[in-house]
């Protein structure tokens, strides 16, 4: 069987099958939504899967889907995806669709994403000779995680990890996959004031908005995307007062950070004052995710993908975050954004290509086909 063919079979029922998981809400946290989008892509496995649920990264949340499909053959490759979303359930809504699109929470990240591997790995389950075995993990937590990934060492025996992310064109037009990605970091600061009446007595508090505001320029005066680190520092989240008339006692702030390495986060943690303005400040990192670099391991994979599709395969770098990043320094063949191309992603009006269902079929069962080779 071709691979256009397989793509073909995977194809015909993506459509309806992100219909139905887009269709459940299941934002990061909701145990019935994470068990009804579970139960759902179990239902997807081929035939013969050895099911089972581990636990997740993160406590409190749903159990993590791992199946495992045996075979004959000699390599071992793991489909990676998530079945959370940022979108909650005040937001949710139905897949619809235009001529050339289909929208919905979660469709792009990473629900179409999850039912290309589903299709993938029902395609491969047919053809046991063509592996040793194959592993299906999907998590609950991806999207909100803070804890360490429970999952790497688990799998660090497998040949090849291949996530499905959302896929991409480049700029010339080549189908693009992520063998690339920046280190992820949420710095979080707490400030600590006293409280005041604004009106009768404002010079007796100490404004811990004004100190975290400090640090907003302070750790933003760092943001340098094209510096030797490729270090991004922005801001995103305050939260600080009680009323419009009392100078704020306690407060907030969140910074989300990405470079090429861990260790470029360090200056940006000691750059924070332990005290502003009689204020006094805590920072600690909340999240720390690895960066990914599988550009020179996968370079023989990607060329052979080519030949095996008949059109160009190109290794390309993303900015977001990833639980690939987590496998690849335990599984170095590891290859990311083979899913669906879409966007809008943790919006209302994310959305997948239609016509890329089938052709991202194609890059990956290319793609995986090669790293069981």
């Amino acid at each position: 069987m071709t691979i256009a063919t397989e793509a073909r079979e995977v194809a015909s029922r993506a459509e309806r099958e992100l219909e139905a998981l887009v269709g459940i809400s299941s934002p990061s946290g909701d145990l019935d939504g994470a068990e009804q989008a579970i139960a759902l892509c179990a239902g997807l496995l081929p035939d013969g899967a050895e099911v089972e649920r581990v636990p997740c990264s993160t406590p409190g949340s749903a159990p993590d889907l791992l199946a495992r499909i045996p075979g004959s053959g000699a390599r071992k490759a793991l489909l990676l995806g998530h079945i959370d979303t940022v979108i909650g359930h005040a937001a949710h809504g139905p897949l619809r669709s235009d001529e050339q699109r289909l929208f919905g929470p979660g469709a792009a990240d990473m629900k179409g994403g999850v039912v290309l591997a589903l299709g993938v790995a029902r395609v491969l389950a047919a053809h046991p000779e063509r592996f040793a075995e194959l592993a299906v993990l999907l998590v609950t937590d991806e999207e909100w995680r803070v804890a360490e990934f429970a999952h790497a060492e688990r799998l660090a025996d497998y040949d090849a990890c291949l996530c499905f992310e959302a896929g991409e064109r480049t700029a010339r037009g080549e189908e693009g996959v992520v063998v690339r990605r920046k280190a992820a970091g949420t710095l979080k600061v707490v400030a600590n004031g006293r409280a005041a009446h604004s009106g009768s007595a404002p010079d007796q508090g100490r404004n811990a908005l004004l100190a975290l505001a400090e640090t907003a320029r302070t750790v933003a005066a760092r943001h340098d995307p094209s510096g030797p680190e490729r270090l991004s520092a922005v801001p995103t989240v305050i939260r600080c007062g009680e009323a419009f008339n009392v100078v704020p006692a306690t407060g907030e702030l969140i910074f989300d950070l990405r470079a090429d390495r861990v260790e470029a986060f360090e200056p940006v943690l000691g750059a924070v004052a332990s005290e502003l303005g009689g204020a006094t400040l805590e920072a600690r990192m909340e999240r720390l995710w690895p960066g990914m670099d599988s550009r020179a391991a996968t370079a023989g994979l990607l060329a052979r993908a080519c030949e095996r599709l008949g059109r160009a395969i190109v290794g390309v770098a993303r900015g977001g975050a990833s639980d690939a990043s987590h496998f690849a320094p335990w599984i170095p063949l590891t290859v990311d954004g083979l899913g669906p191309r879409g966007g809008g992603a943790h919006t209302p009006e994310e959305f997948v290509w239609r016509e890329s269902l089938h052709e991202r079929a194609e890059v990956a069962l290319a793609v995986t086909s090669e790293a069981l080779a």
